[in-house]
This record gives C-alpha cells, sequence and structure tokens, in this order.
C-alpha cells in the first residue's frame, strides 16, 4: 500500500506540469475564439542589443488611448509608454514626436542621458500646447486632452528612466536562492498618494481647493488624478481654463497651473544581477503589485511574459467584478473600460554583453507594422 502511494504521487507530480500547459493551451484556444482576442496585440518576444523584450497592448476603451514604442539600435535601446486621458490625442501625438526629438537632441548634444530625455519631453510639451492654440478656437476639447508620458533608455551600460505621470518602471534584481527582488525606479505623480498631495499644498499654499475629494478619489482641484503630463493645457494655460463646453468647469479662472510637465528622472549602471525591466502604464499597476509582477516574470518562460502579465490583469479584472475570465473576454472595446484600463506592459531582459548585429528597429505598440528606427542616423555617436 505505502509503494503504491510514493508510485502514485511519483506520477501526479509528473503529470501536474502537463496539465498546467494543456490549461495554458486551453486558455489561449478560448481567447482565439473571443472578443478579447482581438483587442490583444503582441510581440512575444524579440531581440534587442543587449538582451530580449516581450510587449504587449490591451485595448479597453472605445479608442485606444495607450500609445507605446520600443526603438533598438546598436548597443542602444529606447522605450516609450504613453498613456492618454481625454481622448487618444496627445498620446498618439507624443509617440509620433518625442523620438525625432530625442534623436535631434543627441545629435545636437552628442550624447544619450537624462538631459536628453528631459529636453524631448519639454519639446514635445511645446509642441503640442502649440497645436492645442492653433486648433482652440475650431475645437475647444483638445485642451482637455493629455497623457502620462514614461521613458526609458539604455545606452553603454547605465539605464536612464524619465516619467511623468502614474505609468512605472520597476528592475527585478536577483536576490538568494533563486528569489527576485522588485524595485521601483519611478515616481507615481498621482494625488492618490499622501506626499504627492502635500507637495501640491506645498506649490499652491494659497489654494485650499488645490486636491479635492470627488468621485472616490483625491484629484487636482477634484478633476484629474494624475498630477504631471503632457497636454491638459486647460489646467495649465489661464486662456484655456473656463471654456463653457467642458463638462466638468472649474469654479474660477485660474491664475497659475496646477499640473506640471516637469519629469521625474532616475539613472542606474546596470549591474550583473540586475535580470530585467517592466516599463507598464497604471492599466496594469492597478491589479499587480510590483513583487506580483517581478515573480511572474522569474518564474515564467521569457516568450509571452508581457502577454501573460496583461492576461494576469486581466483576470484579476474579472474577479474583481464577480464574473469569469471568459466573460470579460466577451465584452467588447468600450464597454470593457467599465472593467479596466487600456493595458500596455513591456520587459525588458538584461544581459551584459551587446551584441552589435540585432538589426536596428522601430516596433509601435497596437501596430502590426515595423520599420528601421532613427538610431541609424546616431552611427557615429553609438561608435
Amino acid at each position: 500500500m505505502w509503494m503504491f502511494s510514493w508510485i502514485s504521487n511519483i506520477v501526479f507530480s509528473c503529470l501536474r506540469p502537463l496539465r498546467h500547459y494543456a490549461r495554458m493551451n486551453s486558455d489561449d484556444e478560448q481567447e482565439s475564439s473571443s472578443i478579447g482576442n482581438t483587442l490583444l496585440w503582441r510581440r512575444d518576444l524579440q531581440k534587442h542589443s543587449c538582451g530580449e523584450f516581450s510587449f504587449a497592448v490591451c485595448q479597453a476603451n472605445g479608442e485606444i488611448e495607450d500609445y507605446s514604442q520600443v526603438e533598438i539600435g546598436s548597443n542602444v535601446l529606447f522605450v516609450g509608454i504613453y498613456d492618454g486621458h481625454g481622448g487618444p490625442d496627445a498620446s498618439r501625438f507624443i509617440r509620433n514626436r518625442i523620438f525625432q526629438h530625442i534623436i535631434r537632441i543627441a545629435r545636437q548634444n552628442r550624447t544619450l542621458c537624462e538631459g536628453t530625455l528631459r529636453e524631448a519631453i519639454s519639446a514635445t510639451e511645446e509642441d503640442f500646447l502649440t497645436v492645442v492654440s492653433r486648433s482652440y478656437t475650431l475645437d475647444a476639447s483638445m485642451a482637455q486632452v493629455g497623457s502620462c508620458c514614461l521613458l526609458g533608455l539604455i545606452w553603454r551600460g547605465i539605464l536612464y528612466i524619465a516619467n511623468l505621470g502614474d505609468s512605472r518602471a520597476i528592475i527585478g534584481c536577483a536576490g538568494r536562492c533563486n528569489t527576485i527582488v522588485a524595485e521601483q525606479l519611478t515616481r507615481d505623480h498621482n494625488a492618490s498618494l499622501e506626499e504627492i498631495r502635500q507637495e501640491l499644498r506645498t506649490l499652491h499654499p494659497n489654494d485650499p481647493d488645490i486636491v479635492v475629494m470627488n468621485r472616490g478619489a483625491w484629484r487636482v482641484k477634484g478633476i484629474i488624478q494624475v498630477t504631471r503630463s503632457i497636454g491638459d493645457a486647460y489646467l495649465k494655460r489661464p486662456p484655456f481654463s473656463l471654456d463653457p463646453t467642458f463638462p466638468q468647469l472649474l469654479s474660477e479662472p485660474l491664475t497659475e497651473p496646477v499640473l506640471s510637465a516637469d519629469p521625474s528622472l532616475f539613472s542606474r549602471i546596470l549591474q550583473p544581477n540586475d535580470k530585467f525591466l517592466i516599463f507598464a502604464s497604471d492599466g496594469l499597476w492597478e491589479h499587480l503589485s510590483n513583487q506580483q509582477a517581478a515573480e511572474i516574470v522569474h518564474r515564467y518562460p521569457q516568450n509571452g511574459i508581457a502577454r501573460r502579465l496583461v492576461k494576469t490583469a486581466l483576470k484579476s479584472a474579472a474577479r474583481r467584478a464577480g464574473m469569469e475570465y471568459s466573460e470579460l473576454q466577451n465584452i467588447a472595446k468600450g464597454n470593457r473600460r467599465v472593467f479596466h484600463d487600456d493595458i500596455t506592459v513591456i520587459v525588458i531582459f538584461l544581459r551584459q554583453e551587446a551584441d552589435v548585429n540585432v538589426p536596428e528597429l522601430s516596433i509601435r505598440g497596437f501596430v502590426d507594422a515595423a520599420g528601421p528606427s532613427s538610431f541609424r542616423t546616431l552611427e557615429d555617436l553609438m561608435a
């Protein structure tokens, strides 16, 4: 009897992984026949000059507001995630413009660094506000459109990050006994955090309504949760602040900006125990902690890992709504926004030795097209 039990345990242990992969395949088959599959875009695994990356985007809004890109060069990598609000205009504009500014500024200064990202954000902000000014008389709603902005740049073994808003980057570092330790690299600019509310009160000591609880959350002027962005002209430039067509009116005209486009900056010399980076819009972080996301990347195969993170977030959204995952998958875009936000995830695996033979490539999230990256114009700088 003891021998039979021992053999049964061995057989069960051998079959467990097979059952696990069978469940995975069953989920994939289910997704392939659902609406949800048409809302999910991914690049499961692709090389960059210092490793591989996995990229996935899931749409929830009627028109996607998350725009993103990966730019691969010789010994250089750029990632950008732009989480729009009030419409897709600002996030799409950033995706189309900011990397051009990075290339221009790098040429001028003959280097890539934190300052490159800061200048590119400032130039993109000015460009977008100029568009708003020119179109305002015909379309005042452009003054309400804005976007978070998360940028990452790896060059010559150094990671540079700039962010506005509450998209987030974390790094997974090897710990003891094959464990992984998640470290947050960015600061969330969101009024839900006490430190951010205090920062706003310090910056605006004469405005008792600079942060107001509205619809169950702390918001700048009772309107918006993020405190730094590109766009949102009506909260930065007084002439745009009281248009009567806006659905959420300020109680009085602005006398000074209440939002900022000044990014938080970060740099780090990458070390051998730095294993991977996760860049994601807040659609992911609403459902997963930093450590939970890092554990998933650490435990599962690299191929398709960004898609796995998105799927884990979607399952969490379904549980919160008291429904099965398959039910959520069958909800169309637009209606899906009730349950979760657009989600963008880019996982970057790191290794020390660079591969200069990786093709230079530009990949835009949620777009089934790729082409040569503008990094090719910086060959003298990259050498």
